[in-house]
């Protein structure tokens, strides 16, 4: 992770957490794009996992649900703390899967639960790219994921491209479904999991698409996408991009067959 004012933020983020629990984390950590040289301002999140000692009270859990909004309130000239997205939760439920409270942050909004699942891809970046910006770096709490339980999430991922991905709007992450599908099939075929912007790269150099100009004008949008968030043809193009999708979904199920 190479910005320097990305990781004071996660440290700042950590040590905020830490105040309001009162006792140090036992672990704060970062993976996803912002670990994998992949992360772009205005397109990207900060995918993080705050591990604590002692369970979450109620009273803690409602305060720290918004502390996103409190330090971007507090730090208006940091673009940063909106974008971290993730859960606060405590070491032993995360070690046994059962949980009574913890806090979720997401791209459309934060809230107080006793549901979570941390998925293979998640388990596999924290695995082998996570990042421990403070406490421990024990990464015996990501349990491997198994062969299977990848094919499954991809397969989970597949549907919900047929379901929600037929028609598209103007938001950029629209011509990001192209480098999911992408990274999914790189998944298959080396049972690895890397950065979305590499996926896109290592599909057009081996013509895994049949129509390569979708993921080209995908990865320039990726590669500088404050560029394009607001232009006109951008958007006009995003809108249209329903069917190139399912022609690229075809292709994932097409792999997905042949693993079955």
């Amino acid at each position: 992770m190479k910005q320097t004012a990305l990781r004071r933020s996660a440290e700042t983020m950590a040590e905020q957490i830490s105040a309001m629990l009162a006792r140090p984390l036992y672990g704060f950590w970062l993976y996803g794009s912002v670990v994998l040289d992949d992360f772009r301002p205005g397109w990207s999140d900060i995918d993080c996992i705050a591990i604590t000692e002692d369970p979450i009270t109620e009273e803690q859990a409602k305060a720290l649900v918004t502390l996103r909004q409190t330090l971007s309130a507090q730090h208006p000239e940091n673009p940063y703390f909106r974008a971290f997205e993730g859960v606060i939760v405590n070491r032993q439920e995360c070690t046994n899967g059962v949980f009574s409270r913890l806090v979720y942050w997401g791209t459309s909004g934060q809230r107080v639960t006793d549901r979570f699942c941390l998925d293979p891809f998640a388990r596999y970046e924290l695995l082998h790219d996570g990042v421990c910006v403070c406490g421990s770096g024990d990464r015996s709490l990501f349990r491997t994921p198994a062969r299977e339980e990848l094919i499954a999430a991809i397969r989970l991922h597949l549907d919900g491209i047929r379901r929600c991905a037929v028609e598209t709007d103007d938001s950029l992450y629209s011509c990001g479904w192209l480098l999911d599908i992408a990274r999914c099939v790189y998944t298959l075929r080396f049972d690895a999991v890397i950065s979305k912007t590499r996926a896109g790269e290592w599909a057009l150099s081996e013509r895994i698409f049949p129509d390569d100009e979708p993921l080209k004008r995908t990865l320039a949008i990726r590669r500088d996408p404050l560029q394009y968030k607001n232009d006109p043809d951008a958007k006009a193009w995003l809108r249209s991009l329903g069917s190139t999708v399912q022609r690229y979904a075809d292709v994932l199920a097409h792999e997905l067959d042949r693993v079955e």
